[in-house]
């Protein structure tokens, strides 16, 4: 496994539309487990696979709720009208957050890492997660949906003792 390089805002991968994935292969593998690395690393709950200069169909997300979700080729559909608005970052915009409304709930068919269909029904802080690492398959960063201004948001460094 290896952390790989985050792609930041103003890369035009990250505006591309990505391929799906046709069969599952040792070196998407490696690319699953080294985009949960990368994730756990620069302390996100999702990372899409352009994000890591890849334009492939898949993302990971860990909430941290005890699951760990790979999605290949998902598809997402909104589940009812209500909507969630808050704030929202994004690994390859640091150092900035805004207000962005999302669907309070979402059904999720895709494939995972071994290639077997499911189909998962998400709703609160997972659903903005699939949402908003699916924009990123489609060329789309948060900040086009961004509700007012994006603002600057400092990430404070625990100390040891704090940690504890």
């Amino acid at each position: 496994m290896a952390i790989r390089t985050i792609r930041i805002i103003g890369d035009s991968i990250l505006e591309k539309k990505t391929k799906p994935v046709k069969e599952m292969t040792e070196r998407l593998q490696e690319l699953i487990s080294d985009m949960f690395e990368t994730m756990y690393d620069a302390n996100g709950v999702g990372l899409a696979a352009p994000q890591v200069g890849i334009l492939k169909q898949i993302f990971v997300v860990d909430i941290g709720d005890g699951n760990r979700y790979v999605a290949i080729n998902p598809e997402i559909r909104t589940l009812g009208e209500e909507v969630q608005t808050g704030e929202e970052g994004c690994l390859s915009v640091p150092g900035k957050e805004g207000i962005v409304t999302r669907p309070m709930k979402i059904e999720v068919k895709a494939l995972d890492q071994n290639m077997q269909e499911y189909t998962l029904e998400a709703s609160g802080f997972l659903a903005r997660a699939f949402s908003h690492e699916n924009d990123h398959l489609n060329g789309i960063l948060y900040t086009e949906k961004v509700e007012g201004e994006l603002e600057d948001v400092v990430y404070e460094e625990l100390d040891e003792e704090e940690a504890i």
